[in-house]
């Protein structure tokens, strides 16, 4: 069995609970594209976990994890990871996390390029996290980048870092900054890579063998539908495909082995950074928006950002449903909504008149459409720890059911609490056959 999981908004979902929940059940994580960009904060008891790069999956001891081809990483921020989980009692080895040797390094010139990237574009910045993801992923598509497999041998990695820094310098000094020294990059990263070397292998190999063995493998993206480069709100997207057909590109698997797809929804949709966001809490709902976003937490797990605020929008969910091929759906963060009067979902866009029910391809579209409301009752009682359907409040269960008849995807788990055990698993639902394993 090979499960996808997928955000199905502008990210931040919950993938990071429900990988971990589901982590149990199969024998192999798998990240298949972005860096350490994304957060993925994950709860055991008392103790909690900010992953970045790592696979959710690496917090249970008898587990492999595999950053997959489709990945950039950097190398510093990977082994401050490491070292973080480490000190917190979590064993990482070779044996336990594999690095392919065909994803691609950000490099400190790409941090730098990020940084005079969001200069140029001045009002019109994409609003990225500056941490060389973008210009990594440019360096991939140009052919120029630097492979996990490149940096292993020295006198390649130099080739590399001269021939790449030449370019970058030029843009770098274009915008009032200091040149780097291809010396100093070399001196900073080679430890590092030799570092890495243990954890280095041929991942879609290992992955083909573990299936053929009938091993259990899971794919985690980060980031989601809604940012994806060529599905999302371009250009306010992130630089690779954290959608399904993204799955079977970055971690190597062919797209016939994927056995199911799992979409991660939000009772309510939040965004960082820039772009466009139809159903975000403005003006009069600012009050909701605070209250949302204090009782969800709604920070940012790398950078701390406040996260922008909206109604759970069913036209986005939707079109994320049809686009990856969603088996069932994670509703995640059901209790935050427990102190709400009224909830709204969005069912249709209007613009120059006309209502649609479609996902428009133009961001300045997204930017001056009217959401198109369906307002329900709240519950005004908590649902925090729930772990059975009927105990929930008549008016939460009908909210959930409408959500799932809207968007057309059964609701297979709902997360009550960030805590493995605060879910409730849809009794004969496609998600509770994958826990059944």
């Amino acid at each position: 069995m090979i499960i996808v999981i997928i955000g199905a908004q502008w990210g931040d979902e919950g993938k990071g609970k429900v990988v971990d929940l589901l982590a149990d059940r199969f024998d192999i994580v798998a990240r298949y594209q972005g860096g350490h960009n994304a957060g993925h904060s994950v709860y055991v008891g008392e103790r909690s976990f900010v992953l970045r790069l790592l696979p959710s999956g690496i917090i249970h001891p008898d587990k492999v994890c595999v950053l997959g081809n489709g990945m950039v990483i950097d190398p510093k921020a990977f082994f401050e990871e490491v070292d973080q989980i480490t000190e917190q009692g979590v064993v990482v080895s070779p044996d336990r996390l594999k690095v392919s040797t065909r994803a691609h390094l950000i490099m400190p010139y790409h941090r730098a390029l990020d940084h005079t990237s969001e200069e140029r574009l001045g009002n019109e910045k994409i609003g990225t996290t500056l941490r060389g993801i973008g210009p990594a992923y440019e360096d991939k598509a140009g052919r120029r980048g630097i492979r996990v497999s490149d940096a292993l041998s020295p006198d390649l990695l130099k080739l590399r870092v001269e021939r790449n820094l030449e370019e970058a310098n030029r843009i770098i000094v274009l915008y009032g900054n200091p040149p780097l020294r291809a010396d100093e990059i070399i001196e900073e990263i080679s430890p590092l890579i030799e570092r890495l070397r243990p954890f280095v292998a041929e991942t879609s190999h290992f992955l083909a063998g573990a299936r053929k063995e009938k091993r259990r493998i899971l794919l985690e993206g980060a980031q989601a539908t809604l940012l994806d480069v060529d599905h999302g709100t371009y250009p306010y997207v992130t630089s690779s495909n954290p959608t399904a057909g993204g799955a079977s590109v970055g971690a190597g698997i062919p797209p016939h082995h994927i056995t199911g797809v799992l979409g991660i929804v939000r009772t309510y949709a939040t965004r960082v950074g820039e772009g466009p966001f139809p159903t975000e809490m403005l003006d009069a709902e600012e009050p909701i928006a605070h209250l949302i976003r204090e009782r969800g937490n709604e920070y940012g797990s790398v950078t701390k950002r406040p996260r922008r605020c909206g109604w759970f929008d069913a036209v986005a969910t939707r079109y994320a449903a049809e686009l990856n091929g969603f088996d069932s759906i994670a509703l995640t963060k059901l209790d935050v909504l427990d102190e709400l009067y009224e909830v709204k979902v969005c069912t249709g866009y209007e613009l120059d008149g006309r209502v649609s029910d479609t996902f428009p391809a133009v961001s300045q579209d997204l930017r001056q459409l009217r959401p198109v409301y369906r307002t329900l009752p709240g519950w005004k009682s908590s649902t925090l720890g729930t772990t059975r359907f009927d105990e929930l409040p008549p008016n939460a269960r009908a909210y959930v059911e409408f959500l799932s008849d809207t968007v057309g995807v059964e609701i297979g788990l709902i997360s009550t609490g960030p805590e493995r055990d605060q879910t409730i698993i849809m009794e004969g639902s496609t998600m509770e056959g994958w826990f059944a394993g």
